[in-house]
Formats: C-alpha cells, structure tokens, sequence
C-alpha cells in the first residue's frame, strides 16, 4: 500500500479547512472601536465652530445636513434591499451586487459631509437625551461601518456575519435619521 505523503489526514486538516484565526475579527472589532471613540473623542474636545458648510438653496445647515441625511438613508435602504437579493432571499437581477455596492459608496459619500459638519461644527453634545443619543451613534456608526469595510476583505468568514454587521450599521443609520433629519422635520418642517 502506497501513502500520499499531500494528503490530509484525520489529525490534521488541510489548510483549506482550518478555522479562521480570532485576529481576523479581533482586529476589524478593534479598528471600530477606535474610530468611534476617536470621533468622540474629537467631537468632545473640539472646540465647536457654529457652522461647517452650507449649500446655496438650503435656508441653513440644519436643512442640508438633514436632506443629505435623508438621501443617505434613502440609498440605505437600497442597501438592505438588494443584501436580500445578493443572499438570495429576494429575487434580483444580476445587477444587484453592483447596486448594493454602489448603493452603498453613494451612501457612505452622502453621510461623510454630515458627520464632518456635526463633529466639526457642533461637537460631541449631551445637553438632551436626543442629542447625546445622537452623538453616540454617529461616532459608532462610523465604527460599525469602518468594521464592516475590513470585514469584506477577510476569507472564510461565517456566513452570519456580514450580514449582523451590515444590519447593525443600517440599524444605526436608521437610529441617527430619526434622531437628527426626521426630528428636524417634524420640528422645523419638510422645508430646504
């Protein structure tokens, strides 16, 4: 009987089959947790400016963070829509895992100037339980989001997880729409 010196054994599995070390999700667990408490962290010491930026056609910068807010969610839920289709639970065209991508950019593009104008102009506020709200989740959305990016890159992940982390920064984008563009608009009104 011959022995095939490459083939696997019972003892020990091929390399194709080992677990995936912990650092794998260590570190992306790691890099969010840092950016969230750097934003924070900023957001807390910075002294804060009044005002960032503002668009022509917008009456201020609360009315363009929150319609920038609202396109952000809106791309948000393309987002979530066409997860389903790439996983398969929706039926989809074949286009769906460029729409999710690029849904995705569009999404993140349309969040940043927001964040850059909280952080810069407003600070890390704790006045209300809205705002404190509000600026926890920020900082931690940035984190999740920063997670989810490091995660798309690591192999042989579990199945599950992308998804629990995709879910959690839709979930918390859904959290910050409704505490900053929806309270907006219900307070100020639907106007630009």
């Amino acid at each position: 009987m011959t022995v095939d010196p490459n083939a696997a054994t019972q003892d020990f599995p091929s390399p194709d089959h080992r677990r995936p070390s912990a650092a794998r999700y260590l570190v992306p667990a790691l890099v969010a947790a840092v950016v969230a408490v750097a934003l924070g962290a900023y957001g807390k010491v910075h002294d804060p400016a009044g005002t960032a930026f503002n668009l022509a056609g917008f009456s201020g910068t609360s009315a363009v963070k929150s319609w920038l807010g609202t396109a952000a969610f809106a791309f948000a839920l393309v987002q979530i829509v066409s997860a389903f289709m790439v996983y398969g639970k929706l039926r989809g065209p074949s286009w769906a895992p460029a729409l999710h991508r690029w849904s995705g950019r569009v999404a993140f593009l349309l969040a940043v100037p927001v964040a850059v104008h909280c952080l810069y102009a407003l600070g890390y506020q704790t006045y209300s339980t809205r705002v404190l709200w509000h600026s926890f989740l920020g900082c931690f959305f940035f984190g999740a989001f920063s997670a989810k990016m490091l995660l798309l890159r690591v192999e042989r992940l579990p199945g599950w997880l992308l998804p629990v982390v995709g879910g959690l920064a839709f979930a918390v984008l859904t959290l910050l729409w409704l505490t900053s563009a929806l309270w907006f608009f219900r307070t100020v009104g639907v106007t630009t």
